[in-house]
């Protein structure tokens, strides 16, 4: 299988050696000058990232060691820290994220989503691809996530929340705070003004040469926009997860037992030890956060990469309970704020933790701590 993915049909290898060597084939420079394209020199490692496969700070340490700088790399070393900074706003707001951030989001008219969206009948030619590939691949490019965004929350004026849903469920690299997040960026409940993307932006962005579409119109004609007639009807799609049936698991209670979750598949975690590894699958995780079967035998097969893991599908309590216990660890996240045990610390790119209200301000903190850590 290709370590380069080819942008019509990405594929994600779930080996290690096949996701380092992703890794080394990062081009920042290339990234910086064609990331908005569909065909652009973007890394594919979301998927691992947002799974705990990898980290941002791995990443970037592999960025340092190839003689790359903040110099030289800034816009991708600039998009791994947003990644960290939606999850520092996720461990800081908690379930404030689930709703409007900032303020409440503007002409909503309905809570459901287009159902030309759903279907990928839109008929923009490049947004109908993009929802094919999803449902294809797990994949949609970033720039026409923000594309389907606009139209969902700012064309049709539907709530960005069901919308939101959707598209994690597909999506394999999940990630709840930088899904629910920039949903509400482009809906403008979590900024300061709605994002919008016009039929001329799209061609650019996705070699198109379409004309004459409902979205074939100047930027300032979109605030009085009538919501177009193919946007009219909306549904709320469908999201159940079906998990895997559980493992008959072994445990050894004399050990530690280490929990992997859906954010936390990694397997450089205390890879030395000796301990019961088990993979947690938390029906009211998945009931509150559903994904598709795509997603989960995803995430089965990049378990595959610890070795012993065992899978366990029930709550935390009732593991804990029924198999005695007592010296439990596991990652910090959002969503396992339940767990018992001990709690350690994930591998973020910097020490810049808190609550910014916006990216740019925390931003400005990780370039002191880059130019304090080059300092001679």
């Amino acid at each position: 299988m290709s370590t380069s993915p080819n942008f019509l049909n990405p594929e994600f290898p779930t080996d290690m050696d096949a996701i380092q060597k992703r890794i080394a084939l990062i081009d920042p420079r290339k990234y910086a000058s064609s990331r908005n394209y569909i065909d652009g020199a973007v890394s594919y490692l979301s998927p691992y990232i947002s799974r705990g496969v990898i980290s941002t700070k791995q990443v970037y340490q592999s960025l340092l060691e190839r003689g790359f700088t903040t110099s030289n790399a800034e816009k991708f070393i600039q998009e791994l820290a947003w990644r960290d900074y939606w999850q520092q706003v996720w461990i800081h707001k908690g379930n404030a994220i689930d709703t409007d951030l900032k303020h409440p989001q503007p002409t909503v008219e309905n809570k459901e989503i287009p159902k030309v969206i759903a279907d990928g009948t839109t008929g923009i030619i490049a947004i109908d691809k993009a929802i094919k590939q999803l449902y294809n691949t797990g994949y949609m490019h970033n720039h026409l996530r923000m594309y389907v965004a606009s139209m969902a929350c700012n064309v049709a004026n539907s709530h960005w929340k069901i919308p939101a849903q959707w598209m994690y469920y597909h999506l394999l690299d999940a990630d709840w705070a930088s899904n629910a997040l920039s949903w509400q960026w482009v809906a403008g409940a979590n900024s300061n003004k709605k994002y919008y993307a016009n039929q001329e932006n799209i061609n650019r962005y996705c070699h198109t040469e379409q004309m004459n579409t409902f979205l074939d119109v100047a930027y300032e004609d979109f605030e009085h926009l009538p919501i177009p007639e193919a946007l009219l009807e909306t549904t709320i799609p469908s999201l159940e997860t079906l998990l895997p049936p559980s493992d008959t698991i072994n445990v050894n209670t004399e050990l530690p037992t280490l929990i992997y979750n859906y954010y936390n598949v990694d397997p450089k975690w205390r890879k030395e030890e000796e301990a019961n590894r088990i993979l947690l699958c938390e029906p009211s995780h998945y009931k509150k956060f559903p994904v598709s079967a795509k997603n989960i035998d995803f995430l089965l097969e990049l378990a595959k990469n610890i070795k012993g893991i065992q899978v366990y599908v029930g709550e935390f309590k009732e593991l804990k309970t029924q198999y005695n216990l007592k010296h439990c660890y596991y990652k910090e996240h959002p969503t396992n704020t339940h767990y018992l045990g001990v709690e350690e610390p994930r591998d973020w790119m910097f020490a810049v933790k808190g609550y910014y209200p916006s990216f740019f301000s925390f931003w400005k903190k990780c370039k002191i701590e880059i130019k304090n850590q080059t300092k001679p």
